[in-house]
């Protein structure tokens, strides 16, 4: 069985990480997208609301298991016996970044290996900060995230302006 991991904030999912998990669950028996708990960055969803919205965009595409993690990458691929993490790249700066970390990721475990998946072009430029910058000043983000996930940013942002969680 090959199990593969697709790690990554998704503070919220976009379109173009939708596009790397439908093409990564086509070379994997187990896709598992790893929700990254980050206590340096200041999220706009908690991780659990991060999990639940995954899963729910995700529904019914089949071998997908979402689960959350905090700490060193290679430990979570140790831990779960991962034969390859999954990486997106949209552009050059990706990439370098990306290459950086799949070398010290090599470093820390040597058996880890890195799929790059190039996104298609018409999400190149989405990112989950640009995407929740134009929300948060009223722009339209229907286009470059799923439906329920526009839903789920419009509760948020009523329930903090309303100070609730």
């Amino acid at each position: 069985m090959r199990i593969n991991l697709y790690p990554g904030t998704f503070d919220p999912i976009t379109n173009g990480h939708m596009d790397i998990i439908n093409r990564g669950v086509n070379f994997s028996d187990k896709l598992i997208i790893g929700v990254l708990n980050n206590p340096s960055k200041a999220p706009f969803f908690s991780v659990e609301e991060r999990v639940e919205m995954i899963k729910e965009v995700t529904n019914g595409l089949g071998n997908i298991v979402v689960d959350s993690f905090s700490g060193l990458l290679t430990n979570y691929v140790k831990k779960n016996h991962i034969d390859a993490v999954i990486r997106g790249l949209r552009a050059t700066t990706d990439f370098e970044y990306e290459f950086q970390m799949a070398q010290m990721n090599r470093k820390l475990y040597s058996e880890m290996e890195t799929i790059f998946l190039m996104t298609k072009s018409e999400y190149s430029y989405i990112s989950s900060s640009l995407v929740k910058e134009v929300f948060m000043f009223g722009g339209d983000i229907e286009d470059l995230v799923p439906a329920k996930v526009v839903d789920y940013m419009k509760i948020k942002l009523n329930n903090k302006m309303e100070g609730t969680k």
